[in-house]
């Protein structure tokens, strides 16, 4: 447990890791602090969207801010699980195998372009998303205690894509979308040129024990009977509706809760609120929900149809 001088200063640096973050990704505030939220909450994230509008750009700026190792791996449709997870290479000198670690193995793992990929090289972060950790040649290999990956995303539409499984997409815990600038800050964007070229002058916020302390800390967040007799009114309302494949799993429901205490963490308080709920729904249901009829709506409008079907607690 944190002492009190730690947490006080765990949770100026997080103020501050949002401030920075917001120079660097312009005119994003609300998706810059789910991003946050989401890697607090000891989840994983997907950005999905058009390339150019700096997906990639906040991955390394959430890595950088937080003094976190990454690793960036580009997926193509030639690339294969070995090329992420490592190989086993034989030693001459010592007559053995020697397993090389892949980019896996890092803090931050940006998953670039993830549905580029095949369905047998995505399958290749399951193991690692859900158990953090990895099996090679029969043996197991732990990852580091802070492990975070963020995967991007083009649209479906898009030539030379591969739609991830449902059992992949519900292993990230929120997706998403950072959508153009407006005017004024596409202007900034314009004038000023490459904000990742930013970040080599700003010192790190945090450290890896820093965020580890804070993600222990979001998972002591009060969570009271009545707003958890509010998050299964929630869950079980999408378990009702007959025009969804499917409702949300329990593990959607684990994530929803901590993607709550996390925003609620993030706000300065020790106890989840029914607006912390309604915040984090839709980035945590919106990939994980989808209608029989596929042209009457996604995700985020089904996220917004619950939330007012559901009657708040008092």
């Amino acid at each position: 447990m944190s002492e009190p001088g730690e947490a006080l200063a765990d949770s100026a640096a997080l103020r501050a890791a949002l401030a920075t973050l917001e120079t660097i990704i312009l005119g994003k505030p609300q998706q810059i602090r789910l991003c946050l939220a989401c890697l607090l909450a000891r989840g994983h994230l997907l950005i999905e969207d058009v390339p150019g509008v700096g997906k990639t750009t906040l991955a390394h700026a959430l890595a950088h801010i937080l003094g976190l190792a990454w690793q960036r791996v580009q997926f193509t449709s030639d690339l294969l699980p070995a090329d992420i997870i490592g190989v086993s290479i034989f030693d001459r000198s010592h007559q053995r195998f020697e397993f090389r670690r892949g980019p896996i193995f890092t803090q931050l793992l940006l998953a670039d372009e993830v549905n580029r990929a095949s369905p047998r090289t995505q399958s290749a972060l399951l193991e690692a998303m859900e158990e953090r950790q990895v099996s090679a040649d029969g043996t197991t290999y732990r990852l580091p205690d802070v492990f975070f990956v963020v995967a991007t995303q083009n649209p479906h539409e898009q030539l030379g894509t591969f739609a991830l499984p449902e059992s992949q997409l519900d292993r990230f815990l929120m997706r998403v979308t950072l959508g153009y600038p407006d005017a004024a800050h596409e202007r900034e964007l314009l004038r000023g040129g490459e904000r990742r070229d930013l970040l080599p002058e700003i010192p790190p916020a945090l450290s890896p024990a820093a965020v580890l302390r804070v993600q222990r800390a979001v998972r002591a967040v009060h969570v009271g009977d009545t707003l958890l007799d509010y998050a299964q009114a929630l869950i079980g309302a999408t378990r009702e509706r007959a025009d969804l494949k499917l409702g949300l799993s329990p593990r959607a429901g684990q994530g929803l809760l901590r993607a709550a205490q996390s925003w609620a963490y993030l706000d300065g308080r020790s106890a989840v609120l029914p607006e912390d709920l309604q915040a984090v729904l839709p980035p945590v249901v919106s990939h994980r929900l989808e209608r029989r009829d596929v042209g009457s709506g996604d995700g985020l409008s089904l996220a917004a149809e619950i939330v007012r079907a559901v009657p708040v607690p008092l």
